[in-house]
């Protein structure tokens, strides 16, 4: 079939463009709600550190990314002669930016405040982690652009998705939906539209796009019942609008932040490594949809992002998003990702996203993260061979272990003098704290080591997974997975306590049992196969 000839006067921004728009606002809107939410609301860090620091150089990030999307589709249109070519979405990575406002930004700032430093002080030094963690993932991701297909090859899809998917169920799929229920009233109903509009696929009159009108509906009851008291205390009259400016300067605060992310690198470091096979399968889905953008261009400009981002001050890193063939369904073009681009990144400097995120409750805009989870689980099951469902759902429960630990370790939940002595608790065995704790530590790591070792013992290559797991055991050993230490901190083990360096030593035991009964079974069966 001949590509559709380009018309006279195409046009920048379209019907489509609009829903596109939508879709891609309300994302990554929906993900600075919840970062600042959590860093806010939970952790209590100073609302300027994250409005007028963070912020700003995160949508920096998204800005220029789209800008560079939007360029790239249409020197592609340019090229191909086609109207139809749609241009990658690039935003803000919900599961990744999720876990860093839980797992390193929100415990590092909680930290601090334990050390002694003041509010404010805290909430620079947080800030300045968060630069370096940035830059360490931009540099990771520049550097593996190069070898991204070498990473897809040699770690199984089981491990790559399934750990992606444990991250979305939990942290972006069922802590956001606890928010939601929070305030039940408004949550619910809104969810209920986003799964009717965009799970079930049913038309909404007039045909709404179903972010939109799940928006709607949720702000109208939140604006409507609040007032009369009808939400408890769930609704919280809006602050006045303020100009919060604050313009992404490049900085070099960063350097001084990049001591402090040595103990969340086995966070850090598959963070980057997940966007960057992320990245490559994106772009083969766009590929199969009629776009065929270069994969090593794709990658480059994402790595590119996260990196400028984070020497401005940004601290959660961008990506393609998976949902290019959806936005080209629906319409959308070019000027969808240009225009996205604008809003949020001049929504930074300017300081209106901050009143839309205390505008909009996260009850009314975390629906939208729900889906997205609920999308990234399906896929991890739909993407690999129905034999490798096992080694997804083996994967999944290193990340429910990090997810009751999250809410374990809140001192409002458990008094932390009472969550030591639990976790000390060794007249049983390892105690339950402690080995919930340790399973989590390190979790995304974990996810892939096991389900890469179920994937090769699926496959008849025990002696792989023996080595896999003996891998898994050295690991272990230095805190990169199941650290013994409740932050979740690398270390040395010979340099370690007693009683640390004990549960340590068992858990590197574990590993290495199963790696020397694997090796013993691996032996057998190859003895069989030159018997037969």
């Amino acid at each position: 079939m001949a590509a559709p000839a380009i018309p006279s006067r195409r046009r920048a921004f379209g019907g489509g463009d609009l829903n596109g728009v939508l879709g891609l606002v309300v994302d990554n809107l929906s993900i600075l709600a919840f970062l600042a939410t959590a860093l806010i609301g939970i952790f209590g860090m100073p609302a300027d550190i994250v409005y007028r620091r963070m912020f700003p150089g995160t949508a920096l990030g998204v800005l220029l990314g789209n800008l560079a999307y939007t360029w790239m589709a249409r020197r592609l249109a340019a090229r191909t002669g086609r109207a139809d070519i749609t241009a990658m979405p690039l935003g803000l990575d919900a599961p990744t930016s999720i876990a860093m406002a839980l797992l390193v930004l929100g415990p590092a700032f909680s930290g601090y405040r334990a050390g002694g430093m003041d509010p404010a002080a805290a909430g620079e030094a947080t800030w300045r982690l968060g630069m370096a963690s940035l830059v360490v993932m931009g540099v990771l991701k520049f550097v593996l652009s190069f070898f991204g297909a070498w990473v897809q090859r040699n770690v199984p899809r089981a491990g790559l998705l399934g750990s992606i998917a444990g991250i979305a169920l939990v942290l972006m799929g069922f802590l956001p939906l606890v928010e939601i229920l929070r305030v039940p009233v408004v949550g619910f109903a809104g969810l209920g539209i986003v799964l009717y509009a965009l799970v079930a696929k049913r038309r909404l009159p007039f045909g709404t796009p179903g972010v939109l009108a799940a928006g709607v509906v949720a702000v109208v009851l939140y604006y409507s019942l609040g007032p009369l008291g009808l939400l408890g205390t769930g609704y919280h009259a809006p602050a006045a609008w303020e100009w919060r400016l604050g313009f992404p300067w490049p900085s070099l605060g960063f350097i001084d932040g990049l001591p402090a992310t040595v103990p969340y690198l086995p966070l850090i470091l598959p963070f980057g490594l997940l966007m960057v096979v992320g990245g490559i399968n994106v772009t083969e889905s766009a590929r199969a949809a009629g776009d065929d953008y270069p994969t090593r261009d794709i990658l480059l400009v994402e790595a590119l992002a996260t990196l400028v981002a984070g020497i401005c001050g940004g601290v959660a890193q961008t990506t393609p998003y998976i949902g290019q063939p959806a936005y080209k369904a629906m319409g959308a073009r070019t000027g969808y990702t240009l225009v996205t681009g604008l809003i949020i990144g001049l929504g930074g400097i300017f300081g209106y996203l901050s009143n839309l995120v205390e505008l909009l409750p996260v009850a009314v805009l975390a629906p939208i993260l729900v889906f997205v989870a609920i999308g990234i689980t399906v896929q991890a099951f739909e993407a690999v061979p129905l034999r490798y469902a096992a080694a997804v759902v083996f994967s999944f429960f290193p990340a429910i272990a990090r997810m009751v630990a999250i809410k374990l370790g809140d001192p409002s939940i458990v008094d932390p003098a009472h969550f030591a002595a639990l976790y000390a608790d060794g007249s049983h065995g390892v105690s339950a704290m402690a080995t919930i704790v340790i399973l989590g530590n390190g979790f995304i790591i974990t996810s892939m080591v096991w389900a890469s070792f179920v994937v090769a013992m699926i496959d008849g290559h025990v002696r792989k997974a023996a080595g896999i797991v003996a891998l898994g055991g050295v690991l272990t050993a230095f805190g990169i997975i199941h650290s013994v230490q409740p932050i979740g901190a690398v270390y040395l083990p010979w340099l370690l306590d007693p009683m640390s360096r004990s549960l340590v030593w068992q858990f590197v035991g574990a590993y290495a049992a199963l790696a020397v009964v694997l090796g013993l079974l691996s032996i057998r069966e190859g003895g069989a196969r030159a018997a037969v």
